[in-house]
Protein backbone atom coordinates (compact mmCIF):
# COMPACT_ATOMS: atom_id res chain seq x y z
CA UNK A 1 0.00 0.00 0.00
CA UNK A 2 2.87 2.05 -0.25
CA UNK A 3 2.61 3.31 -3.78
CA UNK A 4 -0.89 4.82 -3.37
CA UNK A 5 -1.48 8.33 -3.53
CA UNK A 6 -3.72 10.77 -1.82
CA UNK A 7 -6.02 9.84 -4.01
CA UNK A 8 -6.49 6.82 -3.46
CA UNK A 9 -7.96 7.85 -0.18
CA UNK A 10 -9.87 10.85 -0.74
CA UNK A 11 -11.85 8.60 -3.17
CA UNK A 12 -12.49 5.61 -0.97
CA UNK A 13 -13.58 8.28 1.92
CA UNK A 14 -16.10 9.60 -0.14
CA UNK A 15 -17.64 6.79 -1.80
CA UNK A 16 -17.86 5.21 1.55
CA UNK A 17 -19.21 8.28 2.88
CA UNK A 18 -21.73 8.70 0.50
CA UNK A 19 -22.82 4.67 1.09
CA UNK A 20 -23.36 5.24 4.72
CA UNK A 21 -25.07 7.93 3.86
CA UNK A 22 -27.83 5.74 1.52
CA UNK A 23 -27.54 2.90 3.93
CA UNK A 24 -28.79 5.07 7.42
CA UNK A 25 -31.08 7.59 4.75
CA UNK A 26 -31.61 5.81 2.10
CA UNK A 27 -34.94 7.82 0.69
CA UNK A 28 -34.09 11.18 1.48
CA UNK A 29 -30.59 10.39 -0.20
CA UNK A 30 -32.21 8.98 -3.31
CA UNK A 31 -34.59 12.08 -3.39
CA UNK A 32 -32.15 14.64 -3.00
CA UNK A 33 -29.49 12.81 -5.85
CA UNK A 34 -32.41 12.65 -7.88
CA UNK A 35 -33.19 15.96 -7.66
CA UNK A 36 -29.42 17.20 -8.40
CA UNK A 37 -29.37 15.02 -11.37
CA UNK A 38 -33.05 16.10 -12.60
CA UNK A 39 -31.96 19.56 -12.79
CA UNK A 40 -28.83 18.94 -14.50
CA UNK A 41 -30.65 16.87 -17.27
CA UNK A 42 -33.58 19.80 -17.55
CA UNK A 43 -31.05 22.59 -17.60
CA UNK A 44 -27.75 21.09 -19.35
CA UNK A 45 -29.89 18.80 -21.69
CA UNK A 46 -28.59 20.75 -24.69
CA UNK A 47 -24.95 20.93 -23.36
CA UNK A 48 -24.84 16.90 -22.98
CA UNK A 49 -26.29 16.92 -26.63
CA UNK A 50 -23.69 19.15 -28.29
CA UNK A 51 -20.87 18.13 -26.33
CA UNK A 52 -21.33 14.38 -26.95
CA UNK A 53 -22.20 15.27 -30.83
CA UNK A 54 -18.89 17.14 -30.96
CA UNK A 55 -16.99 14.37 -29.45
CA UNK A 56 -18.32 11.91 -32.67
CA UNK A 57 -17.48 14.71 -34.64
CA UNK A 58 -13.70 15.10 -33.25
CA UNK A 59 -13.11 11.29 -33.89
CA UNK A 60 -14.21 11.48 -37.65
CA UNK A 61 -12.24 14.44 -37.97
CA UNK A 62 -9.18 12.32 -36.77
CA UNK A 63 -9.83 9.14 -38.47
CA UNK A 64 -9.58 11.58 -41.86
CA UNK A 65 -6.98 13.63 -41.36
CA UNK A 66 -3.16 12.93 -41.32
CA UNK A 67 -3.30 12.75 -37.89
CA UNK A 68 -4.78 9.51 -38.69
CA UNK A 69 -1.41 7.74 -39.15
CA UNK A 70 0.51 8.61 -35.56
CA UNK A 71 0.79 6.03 -33.69
CA UNK A 72 0.33 5.36 -29.95
CA UNK A 73 3.46 4.25 -29.35
CA UNK A 74 6.52 5.25 -30.58
CA UNK A 75 7.29 4.81 -34.08
CA UNK A 76 7.09 1.28 -35.53
CA UNK A 77 6.02 -0.17 -31.99
CA UNK A 78 3.56 -3.14 -32.28
CA UNK A 79 0.07 -3.58 -30.89
CA UNK A 80 0.76 -5.34 -27.13
CA UNK A 81 -2.50 -7.73 -28.01
CA UNK A 82 -3.44 -9.03 -31.03
CA UNK A 83 -6.48 -7.51 -32.49
CA UNK A 84 -9.41 -10.18 -32.09
CA UNK A 85 -8.19 -10.20 -28.41
CA UNK A 86 -8.15 -6.45 -28.63
CA UNK A 87 -11.78 -6.31 -29.53
CA UNK A 88 -12.68 -9.00 -27.05
CA UNK A 89 -11.17 -6.65 -23.96
CA UNK A 90 -12.51 -3.02 -25.35
CA UNK A 91 -15.88 -4.56 -25.82
CA UNK A 92 -15.88 -6.34 -22.49
CA UNK A 93 -15.27 -3.33 -20.80
CA UNK A 94 -17.35 -1.02 -23.08
CA UNK A 95 -20.50 -2.50 -22.95
CA UNK A 96 -20.62 -6.00 -21.27
CA UNK A 97 -23.19 -6.99 -19.08
CA UNK A 98 -25.49 -3.90 -20.35
CA UNK A 99 -26.02 -5.75 -24.01
CA UNK A 100 -27.18 -8.94 -21.63
CA UNK A 101 -29.28 -6.72 -19.40
CA UNK A 102 -31.33 -4.35 -21.67
CA UNK A 103 -31.32 -6.52 -25.48
CA UNK A 104 -34.42 -7.22 -24.83
CA UNK A 105 -35.59 -5.30 -22.37
CA UNK A 106 -34.66 -2.38 -24.23
CA UNK A 107 -36.25 -2.92 -27.51
CA UNK A 108 -39.87 -4.27 -25.89
CA UNK A 109 -39.41 -1.69 -22.94
CA UNK A 110 -39.89 1.16 -26.13
CA UNK A 111 -42.61 -0.88 -27.92
CA UNK A 112 -44.78 -0.86 -25.58
CA UNK A 113 -44.35 1.01 -22.65
CA UNK A 114 -41.91 4.23 -24.11
CA UNK A 115 -41.79 4.86 -27.57
CA UNK A 116 -40.95 8.52 -28.42
CA UNK A 117 -43.45 9.90 -30.46
CA UNK A 118 -45.77 6.75 -31.14
CA UNK A 119 -48.52 5.39 -29.79
CA UNK A 120 -47.76 2.38 -27.63
CA UNK A 121 -48.05 -0.57 -29.30
CA UNK A 122 -48.23 0.70 -32.52
CA UNK A 123 -46.11 -0.46 -35.65
CA UNK A 124 -44.78 3.36 -35.34
CA UNK A 125 -43.67 2.37 -31.86
CA UNK A 126 -41.90 -0.81 -33.29
CA UNK A 127 -40.35 0.48 -35.76
CA UNK A 128 -39.13 3.68 -33.12
CA UNK A 129 -37.98 1.14 -30.09
CA UNK A 130 -35.00 -0.52 -32.32
CA UNK A 131 -34.25 2.80 -33.83
CA UNK A 132 -33.82 4.78 -30.48
CA UNK A 133 -32.00 1.88 -28.87
CA UNK A 134 -29.25 1.55 -32.06
CA UNK A 135 -28.66 5.40 -31.27
CA UNK A 136 -28.25 5.35 -27.74
CA UNK A 137 -25.75 2.11 -27.78
CA UNK A 138 -24.42 3.47 -31.40
CA UNK A 139 -21.65 5.57 -32.41
CA UNK A 140 -22.18 8.44 -30.24
CA UNK A 141 -21.52 6.20 -27.29
CA UNK A 142 -18.84 4.73 -28.42
CA UNK A 143 -17.18 8.05 -29.58
CA UNK A 144 -17.16 9.05 -25.82
CA UNK A 145 -15.43 6.31 -24.57
CA UNK A 146 -13.31 6.06 -28.18
CA UNK A 147 -12.28 10.08 -27.32
CA UNK A 148 -11.32 9.82 -23.51
CA UNK A 149 -9.15 6.29 -24.25
CA UNK A 150 -7.46 7.78 -27.24
CA UNK A 151 -6.17 10.94 -25.37
CA UNK A 152 -4.81 9.42 -22.32
CA UNK A 153 -3.31 6.29 -24.88
CA UNK A 154 -1.27 9.12 -26.76
CA UNK A 155 -0.18 10.46 -23.72
CA UNK A 156 0.75 7.53 -21.91
CA UNK A 157 2.51 5.42 -24.82
CA UNK A 158 3.63 8.52 -27.09
CA UNK A 159 4.76 11.35 -24.46
CA UNK A 160 5.19 8.59 -21.78
CA UNK A 161 2.82 10.40 -18.90
CA UNK A 162 1.08 8.44 -16.24
CA UNK A 163 -2.10 6.70 -16.73
CA UNK A 164 -3.91 9.75 -15.49
CA UNK A 165 -6.67 11.90 -16.36
CA UNK A 166 -4.50 14.52 -14.55
CA UNK A 167 -1.64 13.95 -17.27
CA UNK A 168 -3.73 14.54 -19.97
CA UNK A 169 -4.21 17.87 -18.94
CA UNK A 170 -0.38 19.14 -18.76
CA UNK A 171 -0.31 20.16 -22.07
CA UNK A 172 -2.71 22.42 -21.42
CA UNK A 173 -2.31 23.83 -18.00
CA UNK A 174 1.32 22.72 -17.09
CA UNK A 175 2.65 21.82 -13.60
CA UNK A 176 -0.31 22.68 -12.07
CA UNK A 177 -2.09 19.32 -13.21
CA UNK A 178 0.65 17.70 -10.80
CA UNK A 179 -0.65 19.96 -7.91
CA UNK A 180 -3.98 20.23 -5.85
CA UNK A 181 -6.35 20.80 -9.67
CA UNK A 182 -4.97 17.60 -10.99
CA UNK A 183 -6.22 15.52 -7.88
CA UNK A 184 -9.45 17.41 -7.92
CA UNK A 185 -9.23 15.74 -11.66
CA UNK A 186 -8.64 12.13 -11.20
CA UNK A 187 -10.90 11.92 -7.94
CA UNK A 188 -13.57 12.63 -10.11
CA UNK A 189 -12.45 9.97 -12.40
CA UNK A 190 -11.64 7.21 -9.83
CA UNK A 191 -15.29 8.21 -8.01
CA UNK A 192 -17.11 7.59 -11.80
CA UNK A 193 -15.17 4.23 -11.68
CA UNK A 194 -15.99 3.07 -8.33
CA UNK A 195 -19.68 4.02 -8.50
CA UNK A 196 -20.33 2.60 -11.86
CA UNK A 197 -18.39 -0.48 -10.94
CA UNK A 198 -20.72 -1.06 -7.73
CA UNK A 199 -24.22 -0.22 -10.21
CA UNK A 200 -22.91 -2.64 -12.83
CA UNK A 201 -22.42 -5.33 -9.80
CA UNK A 202 -26.01 -4.42 -8.39
CA UNK A 203 -27.52 -5.13 -12.27
CA UNK A 204 -25.31 -7.92 -12.94
CA UNK A 205 -26.39 -9.54 -9.39
CA UNK A 206 -29.85 -9.22 -9.96
CA UNK A 207 -30.27 -10.04 -13.40
CA UNK A 208 -28.56 -13.51 -12.14
CA UNK A 209 -30.92 -13.56 -9.38
CA UNK A 210 -33.64 -13.14 -11.68
CA UNK A 211 -32.91 -15.75 -14.11
CA UNK A 212 -32.57 -18.38 -11.44
CA UNK A 213 -35.98 -17.55 -10.15
CA UNK A 214 -37.57 -17.54 -13.51
CA UNK A 215 -36.16 -20.33 -14.32
CA UNK A 216 -35.78 -22.33 -10.80
CA UNK A 217 -38.15 -20.61 -8.75
CA UNK A 218 -35.87 -19.53 -6.95
CA UNK A 219 -36.65 -16.11 -4.36
CA UNK A 220 -35.65 -12.79 -5.61
CA UNK A 221 -33.84 -12.05 -2.65
CA UNK A 222 -31.08 -10.06 -1.25
CA UNK A 223 -29.35 -13.10 0.53
CA UNK A 224 -29.29 -14.82 -3.08
CA UNK A 225 -27.82 -11.78 -4.29
CA UNK A 226 -24.73 -11.68 -1.57
CA UNK A 227 -24.13 -15.04 -2.39
CA UNK A 228 -23.81 -14.31 -6.34
CA UNK A 229 -21.29 -11.20 -5.73
CA UNK A 230 -19.61 -13.32 -2.85
CA UNK A 231 -18.83 -16.32 -5.30
CA UNK A 232 -18.48 -13.23 -8.21
CA UNK A 233 -15.57 -12.15 -6.02
CA UNK A 234 -13.80 -14.65 -5.45
CA UNK A 235 -13.72 -15.60 -9.41
CA UNK A 236 -12.61 -12.15 -10.05
CA UNK A 237 -9.93 -11.89 -7.52
CA UNK A 238 -8.45 -15.10 -8.98
CA UNK A 239 -8.65 -13.48 -12.40
CA UNK A 240 -7.42 -10.34 -10.90
CA UNK A 241 -3.89 -11.85 -9.61
CA UNK A 242 -3.38 -13.77 -12.85
CA UNK A 243 -2.37 -9.90 -14.56
CA UNK A 244 -4.31 -8.23 -17.58
CA UNK A 245 -2.10 -10.37 -19.90
CA UNK A 246 -3.71 -13.62 -18.94
CA UNK A 247 -7.08 -13.18 -16.94
CA UNK A 248 -8.66 -10.29 -18.67
CA UNK A 249 -7.70 -11.27 -22.06
CA UNK A 250 -8.56 -14.61 -22.03
CA UNK A 251 -12.14 -13.88 -19.92
CA UNK A 252 -12.56 -11.74 -22.37
CA UNK A 253 -12.30 -13.75 -25.60
CA UNK A 254 -14.75 -16.27 -23.91
CA UNK A 255 -16.93 -13.50 -23.30
CA UNK A 256 -17.12 -12.79 -26.93
CA UNK A 257 -17.28 -16.49 -27.90
CA UNK A 258 -20.01 -17.21 -25.64
CA UNK A 259 -21.64 -14.18 -26.58
CA UNK A 260 -21.26 -14.99 -30.64
CA UNK A 261 -22.51 -18.60 -29.69
CA UNK A 262 -26.06 -16.87 -27.72
CA UNK A 263 -26.59 -14.66 -30.14
CA UNK A 264 -25.98 -16.85 -33.46
CA UNK A 265 -28.45 -19.52 -31.88
CA UNK A 266 -31.22 -17.03 -30.96
CA UNK A 267 -30.95 -15.49 -34.34
CA UNK A 268 -30.75 -19.50 -36.19
CA UNK A 269 -33.64 -20.11 -33.28
CA UNK A 270 -35.41 -17.19 -33.68
CA UNK A 271 -37.76 -15.21 -36.32
CA UNK A 272 -34.62 -14.70 -38.60
CA UNK A 273 -36.09 -13.21 -41.55
CA UNK A 274 -37.73 -10.76 -39.08
CA UNK A 275 -34.52 -10.14 -37.07
CA UNK A 276 -32.76 -9.51 -40.75
CA UNK A 277 -35.43 -7.60 -42.40
CA UNK A 278 -35.38 -5.73 -39.18
CA UNK A 279 -31.63 -4.96 -38.60
CA UNK A 280 -31.30 -3.61 -42.29
CA UNK A 281 -34.45 -1.57 -42.27
CA UNK A 282 -33.69 0.30 -38.94
CA UNK A 283 -29.92 1.17 -39.77
CA UNK A 284 -31.18 2.24 -42.96
CA UNK A 285 -33.71 4.76 -40.17
CA UNK A 286 -31.04 5.28 -38.34
CA UNK A 287 -28.48 6.80 -40.83
CA UNK A 288 -31.28 8.54 -42.20
CA UNK A 289 -32.34 10.37 -38.97
CA UNK A 290 -28.87 11.13 -37.45
CA UNK A 291 -28.10 14.43 -37.86
CA UNK A 292 -31.65 15.13 -35.91
CA UNK A 293 -32.04 12.67 -33.36
CA UNK A 294 -28.57 13.98 -32.38
CA UNK A 295 -29.94 17.99 -31.44
CA UNK A 296 -33.61 16.90 -30.60
CA UNK A 297 -34.51 18.41 -27.33
CA UNK A 298 -38.31 19.57 -28.33
CA UNK A 299 -38.75 22.29 -27.26
CA UNK A 300 -42.76 22.89 -28.01
CA UNK A 301 -43.70 19.42 -27.15
CA UNK A 302 -43.65 19.06 -23.45
CA UNK A 303 -44.19 14.78 -23.69
CA UNK A 304 -41.36 14.81 -26.01
CA UNK A 305 -38.51 16.81 -24.53
CA UNK A 306 -39.50 14.54 -21.10
CA UNK A 307 -38.54 11.47 -23.17
CA UNK A 308 -35.66 12.89 -24.23
CA UNK A 309 -34.40 14.22 -20.89
CA UNK A 310 -35.35 11.15 -19.61
CA UNK A 311 -33.43 8.67 -22.12
CA UNK A 312 -30.96 10.43 -24.44
CA UNK A 313 -29.80 13.33 -22.19
CA UNK A 314 -29.75 10.28 -19.56
CA UNK A 315 -27.81 8.06 -21.89
CA UNK A 316 -25.66 10.51 -22.57
CA UNK A 317 -25.12 11.45 -19.00
CA UNK A 318 -24.61 7.67 -18.50
CA UNK A 319 -21.59 6.93 -20.71
CA UNK A 320 -20.12 10.05 -20.01
CA UNK A 321 -19.77 8.96 -15.91
CA UNK A 322 -18.76 5.59 -16.97
CA UNK A 323 -15.87 7.29 -19.73
CA UNK A 324 -13.28 7.06 -17.00
CA UNK A 325 -13.22 3.34 -16.70
CA UNK A 326 -14.00 2.35 -20.04
CA UNK A 327 -11.45 4.66 -21.52
CA UNK A 328 -8.96 3.90 -18.69
CA UNK A 329 -8.81 0.23 -19.33
CA UNK A 330 -9.23 0.75 -23.54
CA UNK A 331 -6.23 3.49 -23.36
CA UNK A 332 -4.19 0.50 -21.46
CA UNK A 333 -4.61 -2.29 -23.96
CA UNK A 334 -4.19 -0.21 -27.25
CA UNK A 335 -0.78 0.21 -27.29
CA UNK A 336 0.80 0.07 -31.13
CA UNK A 337 -2.47 1.25 -32.70
CA UNK A 338 -2.61 4.36 -35.09
CA UNK A 339 -5.06 6.71 -34.34
CA UNK A 340 -6.95 6.10 -37.26
CA UNK A 341 -7.13 2.22 -36.64
CA UNK A 342 -7.84 3.05 -33.12
CA UNK A 343 -11.12 4.78 -33.63
CA UNK A 344 -12.33 3.07 -36.56
CA UNK A 345 -12.43 0.05 -34.57
CA UNK A 346 -13.81 1.30 -30.77
CA UNK A 347 -16.34 3.15 -32.34
CA UNK A 348 -17.41 0.99 -35.69
CA UNK A 349 -16.58 -2.84 -34.79
CA UNK A 350 -18.51 -2.07 -31.38
CA UNK A 351 -21.10 -0.19 -33.10
CA UNK A 352 -22.03 -3.11 -35.76
CA UNK A 353 -21.70 -6.17 -32.88
CA UNK A 354 -24.31 -3.90 -30.81
CA UNK A 355 -26.74 -3.41 -33.89
CA UNK A 356 -26.87 -7.30 -34.50
CA UNK A 357 -27.04 -7.88 -30.58
CA UNK A 358 -30.26 -5.38 -30.09
CA UNK A 359 -31.62 -6.87 -33.45
CA UNK A 360 -31.57 -10.31 -32.63
CA UNK A 361 -32.74 -10.24 -28.77
CA UNK A 362 -34.91 -7.23 -29.04
CA UNK A 363 -37.14 -8.44 -32.23
CA UNK A 364 -37.01 -11.68 -30.55
CA UNK A 365 -38.72 -9.80 -27.84
CA UNK A 366 -40.63 -8.15 -29.24
CA UNK A 367 -41.99 -11.21 -31.92
CA UNK A 368 -42.56 -13.57 -28.40
CA UNK A 369 -44.45 -10.44 -27.14
CA UNK A 370 -46.77 -10.00 -29.66
CA UNK A 371 -47.72 -14.01 -29.60
CA UNK A 372 -49.03 -13.54 -25.87
CA UNK A 373 -45.64 -13.47 -23.72
CA UNK A 374 -46.24 -10.18 -21.74
CA UNK A 375 -42.23 -9.66 -21.39
CA UNK A 376 -42.80 -5.83 -20.97
CA UNK A 377 -44.70 -6.02 -18.19
CA UNK A 378 -41.76 -8.55 -16.32
CA UNK A 379 -38.77 -7.07 -14.41
CA UNK A 380 -35.61 -6.14 -16.63
CA UNK A 381 -33.84 -8.33 -15.17
CA UNK A 382 -36.06 -11.59 -16.21
CA UNK A 383 -36.90 -9.99 -19.80
CA UNK A 384 -34.28 -12.39 -21.86
CA UNK A 385 -35.26 -15.26 -19.57
CA UNK A 386 -38.66 -14.81 -20.88
CA UNK A 387 -37.97 -14.80 -24.32
CA UNK A 388 -35.63 -17.53 -24.67
CA UNK A 389 -38.83 -19.51 -22.99
CA UNK A 390 -40.70 -19.12 -26.28
CA UNK A 391 -37.71 -19.91 -28.53
CA UNK A 392 -36.56 -24.07 -29.07
CA UNK A 393 -33.57 -25.39 -26.53
CA UNK A 394 -34.99 -22.03 -24.41
CA UNK A 395 -33.64 -23.29 -21.43
CA UNK A 396 -30.07 -24.53 -22.47
CA UNK A 397 -30.11 -20.96 -24.13
CA UNK A 398 -30.87 -19.51 -20.12
CA UNK A 399 -28.31 -21.62 -18.89
CA UNK A 400 -26.16 -19.75 -21.77
CA UNK A 401 -27.43 -16.72 -20.62
CA UNK A 402 -26.62 -17.02 -16.92
CA UNK A 403 -22.89 -18.33 -18.02
CA UNK A 404 -22.15 -15.35 -20.07
CA UNK A 405 -23.77 -12.58 -17.56
CA UNK A 406 -21.30 -14.30 -15.01
CA UNK A 407 -18.68 -13.88 -17.49
CA UNK A 408 -19.10 -10.52 -18.41
CA UNK A 409 -20.09 -9.83 -14.57
CA UNK A 410 -16.15 -11.13 -13.75
CA UNK A 411 -14.65 -9.32 -16.21
CA UNK A 412 -16.21 -6.03 -15.75
CA UNK A 413 -14.81 -5.91 -12.18
CA UNK A 414 -11.31 -7.32 -13.10
CA UNK A 415 -10.93 -4.45 -15.53
CA UNK A 416 -12.39 -2.01 -13.31
CA UNK A 417 -10.41 -3.32 -10.30
CA UNK A 418 -6.76 -2.71 -12.70
CA UNK A 419 -8.02 0.71 -13.29
CA UNK A 420 -8.64 1.92 -9.66
CA UNK A 421 -5.90 0.55 -8.92
CA UNK A 422 -3.97 1.96 -12.17
CA UNK A 423 -5.67 5.30 -11.07
CA UNK A 424 -4.64 5.63 -7.70
CA UNK A 425 -0.77 4.13 -7.68
CA UNK A 426 0.33 7.51 -9.72
CA UNK A 427 -0.95 6.06 -12.66
CA UNK A 428 1.24 2.38 -12.56
CA UNK A 429 0.91 0.00 -15.38
CA UNK A 430 1.63 -2.86 -13.36
CA UNK A 431 -0.56 -1.66 -9.92
CA UNK A 432 0.30 -3.82 -6.76
CA UNK A 433 -1.66 -6.89 -6.15
CA UNK A 434 -2.50 -5.83 -2.64
CA UNK A 435 -4.14 -2.55 -4.05
CA UNK A 436 -6.07 -4.84 -6.72
CA UNK A 437 -7.69 -6.47 -4.05
CA UNK A 438 -8.44 -3.89 -1.60
CA UNK A 439 -10.38 -1.53 -4.48
CA UNK A 440 -12.09 -5.42 -5.37
CA UNK A 441 -13.01 -5.90 -1.92
CA UNK A 442 -14.69 -2.49 -1.69
CA UNK A 443 -16.22 -1.92 -5.13
CA UNK A 444 -18.49 -5.50 -4.17
CA UNK A 445 -18.68 -4.37 -0.38
CA UNK A 446 -20.24 -1.35 -1.59
CA UNK A 447 -22.50 -2.92 -4.19
CA UNK A 448 -23.81 -5.58 -1.42
CA UNK A 449 -24.48 -2.71 1.11
CA UNK A 450 -26.23 -0.72 -1.56
CA UNK A 451 -28.15 -3.47 -2.24
CA UNK A 452 -29.56 -4.34 0.94
CA UNK A 453 -30.48 -0.81 1.66
CA UNK A 454 -31.83 -0.25 -1.84
CA UNK A 455 -29.30 3.16 -1.71
CA UNK A 456 -28.21 1.42 -5.49
CA UNK A 457 -30.44 4.04 -7.43
CA UNK A 458 -29.11 7.20 -5.30
CA UNK A 459 -25.51 6.35 -5.83
CA UNK A 460 -26.27 5.70 -9.77
CA UNK A 461 -28.14 9.34 -9.37
CA UNK A 462 -24.65 10.60 -7.97
CA UNK A 463 -22.86 9.18 -10.57
CA UNK A 464 -24.44 10.69 -13.43
CA UNK A 465 -24.52 14.02 -11.67
CA UNK A 466 -20.44 13.80 -11.92
CA UNK A 467 -20.99 13.66 -15.95
CA UNK A 468 -21.89 17.59 -15.91
CA UNK A 469 -18.14 18.36 -14.90
CA UNK A 470 -16.54 15.49 -16.25
CA UNK A 471 -17.77 16.37 -19.92
CA UNK A 472 -15.73 19.98 -19.47
CA UNK A 473 -12.73 17.85 -18.49
CA UNK A 474 -13.14 15.51 -21.41
CA UNK A 475 -13.72 19.21 -23.37
CA UNK A 476 -10.00 20.09 -22.06
CA UNK A 477 -8.98 16.84 -22.64
CA UNK A 478 -9.00 17.40 -26.20
CA UNK A 479 -7.84 21.05 -26.43
CA UNK A 480 -4.71 19.74 -24.77
CA UNK A 481 -4.36 16.89 -27.15
CA UNK A 482 -4.45 18.91 -29.70
CA UNK A 483 -2.15 21.44 -28.73
CA UNK A 484 0.46 18.58 -28.00
CA UNK A 485 -0.23 16.38 -31.38
CA UNK A 486 0.09 19.57 -33.80
CA UNK A 487 3.78 19.87 -32.15
CA UNK A 488 4.09 15.98 -33.93
CA UNK A 489 3.15 16.93 -36.84
CA UNK A 490 6.34 16.98 -38.49
CA UNK A 491 8.02 14.03 -36.86
CA UNK A 492 7.30 10.55 -37.68
CA UNK A 493 3.82 9.56 -38.43
CA UNK A 494 4.74 5.99 -38.20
Amino acid sequence: MKKVTIVFWVTLAITLGLSVIGVIWPDPFEQISGQIMDFFSAKFGWFYLIMVTLFLLFCLYLVVSPYGKIRLGKPGEKPEFSYPSWIAMLFSAGMGIGLVFYGVSSPVGHYINTPPTADPGTTEALEESLRVTFFHYGIHAWAIYAVIALILAYFMFRHEKPGLVSASLESLFGERMKGAWGKVVDVIAVFATIVGVATTLGFGATQINGGFAYLFDMPIAFWVQLIIILIVTVLFMISTYTGLSKGIQYLSNANMGLGGLLMLATLILGPTLYIMNSLIDTIGSYIQQLPSESFRLAPNDESERKWVMDWTVFFWSWWIAWSPFVGIFIARVSKGRTIREFLASVIIVPTVVGFLWFATFGMSGINAQNNGADIAELPQEQALFAMFDQLPFGIILSILGLLLISTFFITSADSATFVLSMQTTNGSMSPPTTVKFVWGLAQSTIAAVLLYTGGLQALQNALISAALPFSIIIFLMIMSFYKAIKKDKDKNWS
